[in-house]
């Protein structure tokens, strides 16, 4: 026998008899799991059992005047539950009635971490999609699962989302007043804070209550008590004159904002909007209602002053057209409206590839909760623009811990797995929420102006 012959029959031998455990065992077969039976699996590699969703349930409450809707989602896991912004302040007693009565009838029983089929199931388990009461409730469903998630992986939202792209969220606040010196006063004091972002305002929306002018309506009875009037003509005018005196007082470092909140005509808003472009705006917002889309085309052929649109939208679908034809550059989604964090990054990607960046809507009547949600998404997210600021009040810091805070211009989050905000719900009970709600305005002749 020959040493080659030798070498052949002893490697056989080898692999027959004694090799095979060790090749199992590369392989990832019998030695491999006997060793990590012996040595412990780490955490991390252990996977984490099936939790399921045992209640969903609306906690409503009003601390600072705006009507709030909370999803609670509680789970199998005793102590693991999750909260989501489901806030729709005009109208927030049917959102309650959707959540208590026909979200947790679908939710109970399924599994918290599929996120993504429990969104597209529950978008179409009402047969017809859409609308502000239903998305609302969605929003909040969804927001709760991905509190749960973040406190099941022991990481903040944003590091599920793909980890910190920004060390603090900038933000804009608002400047107003009924006179252009009172305006140029607000922008001052919030200059002073730290703000480099700001939005002004003459009166409300449309200059509405910066007028003594009393409407022919009135005097006719025609309309509500409570409804508001609001003169288009003096708001066409008076806006460039804003701007200029803003301009002048208060210097070009300061980032100006504006919203046209859809008040006046396609026509009358492009030709505004033109005469502002010499003063710089950061973005004009809202120029145009839902209903007339179609007119940013001629807008973006008009002018070169940036634009955001879309706290109205109530459909994802509704981005994608106006987004893949760069018609604006901020994308305004209200994210406990358009359906919460899955949706709302879904059209943040997106605006990526065009170059249109986020601003979400952020006013008062957002909770805490949608708040944050916001704040973790604008700390992931690349194409971040701007952000809403918020001011709590010590009512609603007493119903909310773990609330989202501002400094030097800034939102910050608290860094705890999940959103990070919490509720107390006996706090929240002290706060009722009411019906009322008052968003009529008109014309001279008592014509309703749309928002």
């Amino acid at each position: 026998m020959n040493k080659s012959e030798f070498s052949r029959r002893d490697t056989m031998k080898m692999l027959g008899l004694s090799g095979s455990a060790g090749l199992l065992g590369l392989f990832g077969g019998i030695s491999d799991a006997k060793a990590r039976e012996e040595k412990g699996v780490p955490d991390y590699a252990r996977g984490m059992k099936p939790v399921k969703i045992k209640s969903v349930k609306a906690i409503a409450t009003a601390p600072q005047g705006s009507n709030l809707i909370v999803v609670k989602v509680e789970t199998t896991e005793p102590g693991l539950y999750g909260l989501g912004c489901a806030t729709f302040t005009q109208r927030a007693a049917v959102v309650i009635v959707a959540i208590n009565t026909y979200l947790n009838e679908f939710c109970v029983g399924k599994d918290v971490d599929n996120i993504e089929d429990m969104w597209q199931s529950a978008y179409v388990s009402s047969y017809w999609r859409n609308g502000p009461v239903l998305n609302n409730a969605l929003s909040g469903l969804d927001q709760a699962l991905w509190d749960i998630k973040g406190k099941r992986a022991g990481m903040p939202l944003h590091q599920l989302l793909g980890g910190k792209a920004r060390f603090a969220v900038p933000c804009y606040t608002h400047a107003n007043g009924r006179t252009p010196e009172e305006v140029i006063e607000s922008v001052k004091k919030i200059q002073e804070q730290g703000y480099k972002y700001i939005r002004i305002q003459q009166g409300g929306y449309g200059a509405v209550g910066s007028t003594d002018q009393k409407p022919d309506f009135k005097a006719a009875g025609f309309g509500g008590e409570t409804d508001n009037f609001m003169n288009e003509r003096t708001y066409l005018k008076a806006i460039p004159e804003l701007f200029a005196a803003v301009r002048k007082g208060c210097g070009e470092e300061v980032e100006l904002l504006h919203d046209i909140h859809e008040r006046v005509q396609p026509m009358d808003a492009i030709n505004m909007i033109k005469k502002l472009e010499e003063y710089r705006p950061f973005f004009i917002e809202d120029p145009f209602s839902p209903e007339n889309m179609k007119w940013f085309k001629q807008l973006r052929a008009s002018t070169t002053v940036p634009l955001a649109m879309g706290e109205l939208f109530n459909n994802i679908n509704e981005f994608l057209e106006p987004m893949a034809n760069q018609w604006f550059d901020y994308i305004r989604i209200h994210v406990s409206q358009i359906g919460g964090v899955t949706p709302a990054m879904k059209v943040a990607r997106l605006g990526e590839w065009f170059n249109i960046k986020t601003a979400w809507h952020g006013p008062g009547d957002v909770s805490p909760v949608g708040h944050s949600a916001h704040a973790h998404i604008d700390l992931a997210v690349w194409n971040f623009g701007i952000q809403e600021a918020v001011q709590f009040n010590e009512k609603t810091l007493e119903v909310f811990s773990g609330c989202p805070t501002m400094k030097n211009g800034y939102m910050s989050v608290n860094e705890v797995p999940g959103i990070g905000v919490d509720i107390n719900e006996k706090e929240a009970a002290k706060y009722p929420i009411t019906t009322k709600s008052n968003w009529q305005v008109r014309k001279f002749d008592g014509t309703s102006i749309r928002p």
